[in-house]
């Protein structure tokens, strides 16, 4: 048995603890509140700011771990050089946690260091620098804080009016206290997909067939697998995944990010660790979902193939406002529908716009997907999230 320090206990931490317990690891969840998603269902818990580094250090000495598992971006994650020479095994490693969370050194690494194709952007620090940016990569644009998770503090320009409404909100939505932005030129994409990317202790780069989203705010709505694209896309979609993640080093599961244009595939972003996309997995189109293949990659134990079983999706359900102890309507009547599941993330707040419930469909590997993508978004509408 090992004992696993996990640093953000959102619902994908959630599921991963789940998985990480039956393979008999011992789980400590920590989080900014109490009560997160993954502490309910972790062996113990930690209320701290992950960013604040002696906070941090004095969790990892209390607890003195074998793993330490990242969720979140909002991490000072440059202690974890020193995690690893203490011999903890951060996961997928230090470097990979340091250049990823930060947008400007994954985008650089790949861009620069890797060459591989991407979005022209441009960083920025003030609002004057954005102005010039902007005038650079050209309207429309999209500006990201460096640090942010979720779509928050991400916007789109669309004409010079909108350029201080954009560096005000990528400054409310930041993670952390790194101010500047990347402003990236738009993309002609016809599709966008993640390609969760299996890098092992030993044994072979492994992908899990590629999940097609749609985003809202910079934050996924619904997502599907597989999502149909031509082999020449994959192929080049694969290399790229296994050329970055060799480059960061570490054993774990990622999600990379990609934009498929006539002119071929851009690199788009990078997580290393379960994405919110691949919640689909949950319906059970794999042999094995996203978080089990992280738990064994992470805990070096063998992952024979990676199997697609069914067709499947999964639609976020959204909260409306701000409010505390919520409680769902609509669940039975969701339920109704064949082939149907639903997860409550079990969050103690609300507030507009977040991601409080995923409802999921699918069916057989030969049936369309189209149609169970669908059925999972019809779902999640009938879902209320009540507040008092």
């Amino acid at each position: 048995m090992k004992k696993i320090v996990l640093l953000g206990s959102g619902e994908l931490g959630k599921e991963f603890v789940i998985a990480a317990k039956r393979l008999g690891q011992y789980v400590v969840a920590v989080d900014s509140y109490n009560n997160a998603p993954a502490q309910q269902v972790a062996d113990e818990r930690e209320v701290i700011n992950m960013l604040d580094g002696d906070a941090l250090d004095a969790v990892i000495v209390k607890h003195k771990p074998d793993i330490i598992v990242p969720e979140i971006e909002a991490i000072r994650t440059e202690r974890f050089y020193d995690y690893e020479k203490q011999g903890i095994q951060v996961v997928p490693s230090a470097r990979a946690a340091n250049f990823t969370m930060n947008r400007k050194a994954i985008r650089d690494l790949a861009a620069k260091d890797l060459g591989l194709k991407t979005a022209n952007y441009r960083y920025a620090t003030t609002l004057d620098e954005l102005r010039a940016a902007v005038q650079e990569v050209g309207i429309p644009c999209v500006v990201k804080p460096l640090m942010s998770s979720s779509g928050k503090g991400q916007s789109t320009i669309k004409s010079a009016a909108d350029i201080e409404k954009a560096w005000n909100y990528s400054q409310s939505g930041k993670r952390g206290d790194i101010v500047e932005v990347i402003v990236e030129a738009f993309v002609n994409f016809h599709t966008e997909i993640t390609l969760l990317t299996v890098t092992q202790k030993s044994g072979e780069t492994l992908f899990c067939p590629p999940i097609g989203h749609r985003q809202e705010r910079g934050d996924y709505q619904e997502s599907w697998q597989p999502c149909v694209i031509s082999n020449e896309h994959l192929i080049e979609a694969q290399q790229i995944a296994d050329k970055v993640t060799r480059a960061l080093t570490g054993a774990g599961i990622w999600g990379v990010e990609f934009f498929l244009a006539d002119d071929g595939v851009y690199f788009s972003e990078l997580s290393p660790r379960p994405h919110d996309t691949g919640m689909v997995t949950l319906a059970g189109t794999q042999n094995f979902s996203e978080f089990e293949l992280h738990a064994r990659a992470i805990l070096g134990l063998p992952i024979p193939s990676i199997e697609l079983l069914k067709v499947g999706a999964s639609a976020v359900v959204l909260a409306e406002k701000e409010g505390a102890n919520p409680t769902y309507t609509g669940i039975d009547v969701a339920l109704q529908e064949p082939r149907t599941d639903v997860r409550i993330f079990g969050k103690p707040t609300t507030r507009p716009y977040r991601r409080m419930a995923v409802t999921l469909a699918y069916d057989d590997v030969n049936a369309d997907v189209n149609a169970v993508k669908q059925k999972a978004i019809g779902n999640a509408k009938k879902i209320k999230v009540v507040t008092g």
